[in-house]
C-alpha cells in the first residue's frame, strides 16, 4: 500500500513537472520573438522605455531557459537558477539606467507611434504567458520566480504604453526617460526579491 502511494505521488510529481516544461517552452519562444521585436523597434523608435523592455524579454528568455534547465533537478539546484535569475535581472536594471543617461544626453524625443503600436503587442504577448504561468506559481520556488518576472513584465508593458501617450501629445522625450529610469527601479526590486529568496534556501 505504501509503494502504490509512492508510486502515485512519484507519476504526480512527474506529470506536474511535464506540465511546468511544456508552459516554459511556450514563454521562453514567445519572450524570445517579442525581444527581437521590441529591440528593433526600440532602436528605430529612439526608445528607452521599448529597448528597455526588450531587455526585460531577453532577459526572461534567460530566466525560462534556467528554469528547464532545473526543472528536474534539487531544490537546492533550483535556488541556485533562481539566484542566476535575479543577478540577470539586476544586470538588466543597470543596463537601462545607462540607456537612459544615453537618451538623456542625446534629447531627442522618440516616436510615439512606433512604441504604441509594440507597445499594445509586447502587452497581449506577456498576457498570454502570465496566463500560461499563473496556475504554476505557487509549485516552487523555480515557478514562484518565473511568475514574477512574468507579473513585472505586464507593469512594464503598461508604463511603455503611458509614455507612448504622453510622448505623443508632448513632443517631449522626458515621459519616454521616466519609463525607463522605473523599469530600472522595477527590476532592481524584483532582483532583490529573488536574491533574497534564493539565498535564504541555498543557506
Amino acid at each position: 500500500m505504501a509503494d502504490r502511494c509512492c508510486q502515485n505521488k512519484a507519476e504526480a510529481l512527474t506529470q506536474l513537472k511535464e506540465r511546468q516544461a511544456r508552459v516554459l517552452w511556450v514563454v521562453l519562444g514567445i519572450n524570445l520573438v517579442m525581444f527581437v521585436v521590441e529591440f528593433g523597434a526600440g532602436v528605430r523608435a529612439a526608445s528607452l522605455s521599448l529597448t528597455g523592455d526588450s531587455l526585460d524579454m531577453l532577459g526572461d528568455a534567460l530566466v525560462y531557459g534556467t528554469s528547464l534547465y532545473v526543472i528536474h533537478r534539487s531544490a537546492k539546484a533550483q535556488a541556485g537558477a533562481a539566484l542566476l535569475k535575479g543577478v540577470i535581472m539586476f544586470g538588466f536594471a543597470i543596463a537601462v539606467f545607462a540607456r537612459a543617461v544615453y537618451q538623456f544626453m542625446i534629447g531627442a524625443a522618440p516616436t510615439a507611434e512606433i512604441m504604441g503600436f509594440i507597445g499594445l503587442v509586447a502587452l497581449a504577448a506577456n498576457l498570454i504567458c502570465l496566463l500560461l504561468l499563473t496556475r504554476h506559481r505557487q509549485d516552487n520556488l523555480n515557478m514562484s520566480s518565473v511568475w514574477l518576472c512574468s507579473r513585472n513584465d505586464i507593469i512594464a508593458n503598461t508604463s511603455v504604453l503611458a509614455a507612448a501617450g504622453l510622448v505623443l501629445l508632448t513632443h517631449s522625450p522626458i515621459p519616454d526617460l521616466l519609463v525607463g529610469l522605473l523599469l530600472t527601479v522595477v527590476f532592481a526590486r524584483s532582483a532583490g526579491t529573488v536574491l533574497s529568496q534564493s539565498w535564504r534556501a541555498i543557506a
